[in-house]
């Protein structure tokens, strides 16, 4: 069997590139450079905070790096994807709320992202003790071939005198005491009290109407997965919530389902006793599978879950609706029969309408519905507002796509006027206004904006808010309609009236700055190299485990070689008529525990391995003719 390090290391012997940036968070004031790193093993993780697959992976090193305390140092390398995350107190807020315990380079011009060639978020670069980098892996779902090429290193550099034990560079930052911390989804319950998700908090408060008093918490605050009563339960950074008909929890015994989203969970919440409960997923991510809807017909205790973000229960079809933003696709729990299913989305990353089994969704984290029914949809990697017709009920319902505003991946802005051209920035939060317009909690814009089915015409309802996640509409002193903001950043929830007349934004429209990749016309070669980790085999017991999606933006970009198919190698022709565009790429492969050359022994845990790139290319008769991508890093 080879060895991890013909798995996993590269193989070309470069030094790392010196880190350079804008300035350092969690070490205490002090800039770091590879001289102070020298003798540990460090991972550097490119990531940026909109994206959920970056989140993931920072849950994913965690074990690694309270392990390998003494030797492995992670540097996180901010590059941003967004305007808004560039701003250097949002990158502040963000490693506070995602409770990151390394240090963090801030790298706002993406200077140490070019230097390393990264080309997806995230992007995990492995430096040996003596400045080398040692692999180079895009995606997530990489901790146990970090955790075998780790004690390789280590017992490598041991034996060189290389390596050096002792405290790595990460000072944490002083705790600060709040009410809510980085308050997510909020409900307001029947007696006028709001429930609120404090995600932060890793718990649920119920808030009296004045906002400030605390009346109730349900969870004991302490981050982790546990059921019953409401001071030991225990979440972990929940997002959503959505409150049950009143019949309907007197049937089942809850009021309130919960998105547990870290904890890659729905749960349920009683507000008369406190205790919470699981309805679905079994703590495993989920990964998509090319399968559309390919969901166990049994228990949804044994279904896997990827963050789910935010829940909204549908009257009509009696199906609660669940952005799942970890597998980019819309999925329902039918409370009633106990299923949960896929309602609309096959799993790529992008912007398409259609069919169920045809749209495209990236990162859905917002909900609301209108009076006919329809569900809207705050699609917050392509800056969108969607809209989702249900048809049929309970755990057969499925769902059409339609978009209101955003036009892809890459583009977003602040812009108001014709729905076409109009852009927002990252929203997370959706609510129906009295007169059926759609309010947009415009995360990274700081604003709330409305968006007019009538005349498909955007305006700005207000600004100048520290990214609000979520809105709802509640009644003012006078009765008169007011918007409730959840203001993630600011730690609080506030009330401000609607404005009659909405101001006009255009403060043009952005593209996020990544350098375009020069390819030319004609024949183009695409490889994705990929070897399982030490210990376990591709699972080539149905035929090839491999697979390779690829579209483009335009479509006609592409002129053949698109689709899907099996391996991990496809010949593309590009059209020479165009001159830029985003190649789109999705690769997934499948291994299981066992031996190279052996059987895979039954009951053997199985690993699929999957990255979504998005390539922006420059059409030149001067570029390159084949682009090769490391789904890991491989011989």
């Amino acid at each position: 069997m080879p060895s991890s390090v013909d798995n996993l290391r590269t193989d070309y012997r470069v030094r790392a590139s010196e880190l350079t940036g804008r300035g350092w968070l969690n070490t205490g004031g002090k800039d770091l450079d590879l001289a102070a790193l020298k003798g540990k093993i460090v991972v550097l993780d490119f990531w940026t905070f909109c994206c959920i697959n970056c989140l993931h992976v920072l849950d994913e090193l965690r074990p690694l790096e309270e392990k390998y305390a003494d030797v492995l140092v992670t540097i996180g390398v901010h590059s941003p994807k967004f305007e808004h995350e560039a701003k250097e107190e949002a990158l502040v807020a963000a490693v506070e709320r995602y409770e990151i315990n390394h240090p963090v380079l801030d790298d706002p011009n993406l200077e140490t992202w070019q230097a390393y060639t990264a080309r997806a978020w995230p992007t995990l670069i492995v430096i040996d003790p003596e400045g080398y980098i040692v692999a180079h892996l895009a995606g997530e779902g990489h901790a146990n071939g970090l955790g075998v090429l780790i004690e390789e290193l280590i017992a490598e550099h041991e034996a060189k005198g290389t390596l050096h034990r002792g405290q790595g560079p990460f000072v944490p930052p002083e705790p600060v005491s709040r009410t809510l911390r980085f308050p997510g989804k909020a409900n307001e319950l029947t007696d006028g009290t709001f429930l609120v998700v404090d995600s932060g908090h890793h718990r649920l408060v119920r808030l009296a109407n004045d906002l400030e008093t605390v009346l109730a918490t349900y969870g004991s605050g302490v981050k982790g997965y546990a059921d019953g009563p409401a001071t030991s339960a225990q979440f972990n950074e929940p997002q959503g919530v959505t409150q049950l008909p009143e019949q309907l929890a007197g049937q089942l015994g809850y009021h309130a389902v919960v998105a547990d989203t870290v904890n890659h969970r729905l749960r349920s919440l009683n507000l008369d006793t406190g205790e919470v409960g699981t309805l679905a997923g079994n703590g495993v991510q989920r990964l998509l599978d090319s399968d559309f809807a390919k969901v166990d017909d049994g228990d949804p205790l044994n279904e896997a879950l990827s963050s789910p973000w935010d829940v909204h229960f549908h009257a009509a079809s009696g199906i609660v609706v669940i952005a799942m933003a970890g597998t980019h696709q819309i999925f329902h729990f039918d409370p009633v029969a106990n299923k949960i299913e896929v309602l609309a989305g096959n799993g790529l990353e992008g912007l398409q309408d259609g069919p169920a089994e045809e749209a495209w969704f990236a990162q859905p984290s917002g909900l609301a519905e209108d009076k006919d029914g329809a569900v809207w949809v705050a699609d917050s990697e392509t800056s969108a507002l969607r809209k989702l017709t249900i048809e049929g009920t309970g755990i057969d319902a499925r769902a059409t796509t339609e978009t209101a505003i955003g036009t892809g991946l890459f583009d977003f802005g602040f812009r108001d006027g014709a729905a076409e051209d109009a852009r927002l920035q990252h929203p997370l939060g959706v609510e129906v206004l009295p007169d059926g317009s759609i309010a947009i909690a415009d995360t990274y814009n700081g604003a709330i904006r409305r968006y007019n089915p009538a005349t498909k015409e955007v305006s700005t309802l207000t600004r100048g808010l520290n990214e609000p996640a979520d809105i709802l509409i509640t009644a003012g002193a006078d009765g008169t309609p007011m918007l409730l903001v959840s203001e993630t950043n600011a730690h609080q929830l506030i009330r401000m009236p609607i404005p009659a007349d909405a101001q006009q934004v255009d403060e043009g429209a952005h593209q996020t700055q990544r350098p375009p990749t020069k390819v030319s016309s004609g024949a183009f070669e695409l490889d994705i190299r990929f070897a399982a980790p030490a210990g376990q085999k591709l699972d080539d017991r149905w035929g090839d485990p491999t697979q390779l999606q690829v579209s483009s933006s335009p479509e006609n970009l592409i002129l053949s070689g698109d689709g899907t198919s099996v391996g991990l190698h496809r010949t593309l022709e590009i059209n020479p008529d165009v001159t830029e565009g985003v190649l789109h790429i999705t690769a997934r492969a499948a291994a299981c525990d066992g031996e190279e050359g052996g059987e895979i022994p039954d009951h053997a845990a199985c690993h699929l391995y999957q990255q979504d790139w998005g390539i922006p290319l420059v059409i030149d008769s001067s570029g390159a003719t084949e682009l090769v991508l490391d789904l890991r890093g491989v011989n």
